[in-house]
């Protein structure tokens, strides 16, 4: 895509922000990454419903020079870190109402929704002491976990490989949210999402990804009454591999109706996970759901289809919730 209509593309994208209520008067910046070298970003003071070509300013990633006259939007700091550590070619950030009233409010947002949970995951505010981001590389660490970060009584930042993509994640939080206050006006007691199933925690530690690690994931799995019973009426029988891409290191799942009946290391399976060493150490930590990094891309299905692995959504949302009761080192 060239200049002209990446130009085109933001001045677009803004009026759709606007036209939906999520930026209002000159808030908000948008970027594009036009090559290797340089980006595309909204200049300061700019509308974003009312954007014209020469209100977008071409940046080169490494100098910071500008071609144009006009000043770049003050969070022009943040939106090149974000180039620099994602492979990203679109950022948005704005003000949806519902995401900064909820947050200002609230320091944590768990989605009522099975489609919610999935493309959100639980999302954690950023504390924000000032109108302009001094301090993104708190942006970059929460956008190791999520594609959508969100920074209190400041908005939300969103990134993608395009902007339908970021906006989708912008989009998916505020019908969270207006989902979650409607529930609330059916209930006078605030709704709660504990764990009923808590396991003791095992205080050994193992390795990351060794096969004790699993092992003892495995041992908590075939105790767990839940996903047994859940594995059970939804028939979860199937082999699934996991797989550290860094090392080329797997272990294959025989589910027999939700009991792991057998543990090995091959790559004869229907389905096969992949990612990232730093995406599987949040996983077993518990900040990053394995649904959610999936459709996020920081997850690789290498094979089967997604679709067919979210039936069993629910036993598999308690056996990642087994992930951080298992140390590891």
């Amino acid at each position: 895509m060239n200049i002209k209509e990446l130009k085109k593309e933001i001045i677009k994208i803004g009026k759709i922000l606007y036209d939906k209520n999520l930026a209002i008067a000159k808030s908000g910046n948008i970027s594009a990454k036009l090559d290797e070298q340089n980006i595309l970003i909204t200049a300061t003071g700019t509308f974003l419903g009312f954007l014209k070509e020469t209100d977008i300013i071409k940046v080169n990633l490494a100098t910071g020079k500008r071609d144009e006259n006009k000043e770049a939007s003050s969070e022009l700091p943040m939106h090149t870190l974000i180039y620099k550590n994602f492979p990203v070619r679109a950022v948005l950030h704005c003000h949806p109402p519902l995401a900064c009233g909820y947050f200002s409010f609230y320091d944590t947002l768990e989605p009522l929704t099975f489609e919610a949970r999935l493309y959100l995951g639980n999302l954690k505010a950023i504390p924000q002491e000032t109108p302009t981001v001094t301090e993104p590389q708190a942006v970059i660490q929460a956008l190791r976990s999520n594609n959508l970060v969100v920074l209190k009584n400041h908005g939300v930042v969103a990134v993608g490989e395009n902007f339908l993509e970021a906006l989708g994640l912008i989009e998916a939080l505020e019908e969270a949210i207006k989902t979650l206050i409607i529930a609330k006006l059916f209930s006078s007691e605030r709704e709660k999402f504990e764990d009923k199933h808590q396991t003791i925690k095992k205080e050994i530690e193992y390795p990351m990804f060794s096969y004790q690690h699993i092992k003892a994931i495995v041992d908590l799995v075939n105790q767990d009454e839940f996903i047994l019973k859940k594995g059970k009426e939804l028939n979860l029988t199937a082999k699934i591999v996991i797989k550290l891409e860094e090392e080329n290191k797997f272990y294959r799942f025989n589910f027999v109706e939700g009991k792991i009946t057998d543990l090995d290391e091959s790559l004869d399976a229907p389905f096969i996970i992949s990612a990232k060493k730093e995406v599987w150490e949040d996983i077993f930590l518990g900040k990053l759901d394995p649904f959610v990094a999936t459709t996020q891309g920081k997850m690789k299905l290498e094979k089967g289809l997604f679709g067919q692995l979210s039936k069993w959504y629910v036993p598999f949302s308690r056996l990642f919730q087994l992930f951080r009761q298992v140390r590891f080192k």
